[in-house]
């Protein structure tokens, strides 16, 4: 089988052409609306068609291969000797087909991380980030959590409604991993507007990323003269010896990768507690705990819908189809998640297996995925404790997303709950404030267990053990659904 790629990678039809969705040869786009308004569908049609890698076309229609199977996608995750992670190797890039203004750019442009490397250069770089990742304490990331979760819940718990992701989702990782990189909280929102920015592309996203850049130099500085206990200082510091911009890259994009996926993950997990039956009648059996509500959305909404890219080492074979050297594959995680192959029956529950694609593997498996899980059990946990009557406040059809080429976003969970009254001396978090000194827990519900400390410790401490996660509000979501 040869290559079906057209030599011609510019022909486009025009804006409303039926066949809009379709480029040269008959190649489906990745992009546009027609794949916006259902990527689920676009790849189950490519399945049909091709099998477990499908050919397809990306902005410009500049051709690439999709891997849809759930085995071809570990085979290009796991032998970099045949797929790399270097883009420079890309067709398009060498025939100049790609052009500076491409949306494609800002993703597959190569830069000096580990997720560009491969082999010796990989293992040094990736090993600076591991191990500074896993010097952090989970427990003191826990209060972290807690504190930060508790202070986004009492700035719309007085009003007895509130909309998840923009109120919760989108503002609580980021808040957690700015204690964790060592910044100041005066830093906290205004990081989390940049990285919302930056997440939904608008016009200012530049700008956002360029406050982000800025922001990070300022704290490289600042640590140098006085390093803590944070990732910038640790990064830093390592026998790896990173240059300057390598930790720069490097602490962009944890700041916003850990970000983007966990904003998902978030609001991917509320909205299924509060609408799959199939949660639903789990909880009511007791057989169903935090861990394993994440690991089914992991299976059901990867935060990242594809990972681009890897690029072909030499002419080989994957999925059936014959790859040349130098053409550009993308990871399907999500359609690689519910591959027949591996899921032959969607309805099936998956807990506690955690064989999913969400967090990639082999050699690039995300070094921070714990730290993510971490902080949406976490998030999640104290959310439905401090407010245990949380409803839907709209039918579950009227929700709304809103997808590009590599990921899709719940746009809105509007709820309504019981009013919370707002403690004294507790700041809003939208005001751009945070205590300087650490506020008590407010008092819990009275079925809710009793909640942990809020103080967030002087700094992440050497490693310690992940504590058990805690399953109060599990027992109270259970008694809701019984009633």
């Amino acid at each position: 089988m040869t290559t079906p790629f057209p030599d011609d990678a510019s022909l486009t039809p025009p804006p409303g052409c039926p066949a809009h969705g379709l480029g040269a040869d008959g190649l489906r786009r990745l992009y546009g609306p027609e794949a916006e308004a259902d990527p689920a569908g676009l790849y189950e049609k490519l399945r049909a068609e091709h099998g477990e890698v499908a050919p397809v076309l990306l902005h410009g229609d500049l051709p690439a291969w999709l891997i849809l199977g759930h085995s071809a996608n570990l085979t290009a995750m796991r032998t970099p000797s045949r797929f790399s992670r270097d883009s420079r190797r890309w067709t398009a890039f060498k025939k100049g087909l790609v052009t500076p203004d491409s949306p494609l750019m800002p993703v597959i442009a190569w830069q000096p991380l580990c997720v560009f490397a491969d082999g010796e250069e990989h293992k040094r770089l990736r090993v600076a980030v591991t191990d500074s990742l896993n010097r952090f304490d989970r427990r003191g990331m826990r209060r972290y959590v807690t504190r930060f979760a508790d202070q986004l819940i009492q700035d719309f718990g007085p009003t007895g409604q509130a909309e998840l992701v923009a109120q919760f989702a989108e503002h609580l990782p980021m808040l957690v991993m700015t204690q964790l990189v060592g910044m100041p909280d005066e830093y906290g929102p205004r990081l989390v507007e940049a990285a919302r920015d930056l997440m939904k592309g608008t016009e200012t996203a530049i700008a956002s990323n360029d406050y982000v850049v800025a922001t990070l130099r300022r704290m490289m500085d600042r640590k140098r003269v006085a390093p803590g206990a944070d990732l910038v200082s640790w990064l830093m510091q390592h026998d790896a010896g990173l240059t300057d911009d390598e930790v720069l890259e490097h602490l962009r994009v944890v700041l916003l990768a850990a970000n983007e996926t966990t904003v998902n993950l978030i609001a991917d997990t509320l909205k299924m507690v509060l609408t799959d039956r199939r949660f639903r009648a789990h909880l009511s059996g007791g057989h169903m705990t935090l861990p394993d509500a994440l690991d089914q959305v992991l299976w059901d909404s990867a935060p990242m819908s594809l990972v681009a890219g890897r690029w072909a080492t030499g002419d080989t074979e994957l999925g059936g189809q014959q790859i040349k050297a130098g053409d550009m594959l993308l990871l399907g995680l999500a359609a690689g998640n519910v591959d027949p192959a591996v899921r032959p029956d969607l309805s099936k529950p998956l807990h506690g297996n955690r064989s999913h694609l969400a967090f990639g593997g082999g050699p690039h498996e995300c070094p921070g995925q714990d730290i993510g899980r971490a902080i949406a059990e976490t998030g999640i946990d104290i959310l439905l404790t401090r407010l245990p009557d949380l409803q839907l406040a709209i039918p579950e059809d009227e929700l709304t997303w809103t997808s590009a080429w590599l990921s899709r976003h719940l746009v809105e969970l509007p709820v309504h709950f019981t009013p919370r009254t707002k403690p004294e001396g507790k700041a809003a978090v939208a005001a751009g404030t945070a205590p300087t000194t650490p506020p008590a827990t407010p008092p819990a519900p009275p079925a809710a267990p009793q909640a942990e400390p809020t103080e967030a410790p002087a700094g992440p401490a050497a490693t310690a053990t992940i504590p058990r996660q805690r399953r109060g509000w599990w027992s109270i979501l259970t008694g809701r659904f019984r009633r």
